[in-house]
């Protein structure tokens, strides 16, 4: 069993006999009242994230989740179909709840870790730098900085990231997939 003490960022724990991923841990010290954690977590099962206060006395129960390396193969009609590399037979479906905000960046041979708890999948986690295609970006003018010189590009995926104005159509580009957010670009075209 897990304190409050013991939560970190990223920790996978048991609430109300469902797993979720906690995403930030926040202490709390209100005067001479006792002390208490603020945390925002996810839902696994359902995608949701929610902010919730847990006093000393709470206790939480590890997650037991399995990790699987999968690739994505395609989605079509909100499902996303994945398959163990090496494994075509072991092919399976998540839809967009399960998903979340990992649908943005999904692009085809991507490989991420599906979580599985209790033999089932429930969510995938996504690696934090992946590099992608710019499908679309808009041409730079020149003495445009009103918006602090940054430009908003379409990648490969459809998602729009704000990037420099020297990015364009065909530069691949590294984006952080827990904010993305544009990193650095890896090649020009």
């Amino acid at each position: 069993m897990l304190t409050i003490n013991d939560l970190k960022n990223g920790d996978f724990v048991v609430i109300d006999g469902a797993p979720y991923q906690i995403l930030s841990v926040k202490h709390l010290h209100i005067g001479r009242g006792g002390s208490s954690v603020q945390t925002r977590i996810k839902n696994l099962k359902t995608g949701q994230v929610f902010e919730r206060n847990y006093k000393p006395s709470d206790s939480f129960g590890e997650a037991d989740l399995e990790k699987v390396k999968v690739r994505f193969i395609y989605g079509h009609r909100g499902e996303h179909w994945f398959m163990e590399p090496g494994k075509p037979q072991s092919r399976f479906a998540l839809n967009e709840e399960m998903i979340g905000g990992a649908k943005d960046f999904l692009k085809k041979d991507l490989e991420v870790v599906a979580l599985k708890w209790n033999g089932q999948i429930i969510a995938i986690e996504l690696p934090i730098k992946v590099d992608y295609v710019v499908a679309e970006a808009p041409p730079a003018v020149r003495g445009d900085t009103a918006q602090g010189g940054t430009k908003q590009v379409e990648l490969e995926t459809g998602y729009k990231v704000l990037t420099p104005l020297f990015i364009e159509t065909g530069d691949t580009i590294r984006v952080n997939t827990e904010t993305g957010e544009y990193m650095e670009r890896v090649s020009k075209a």
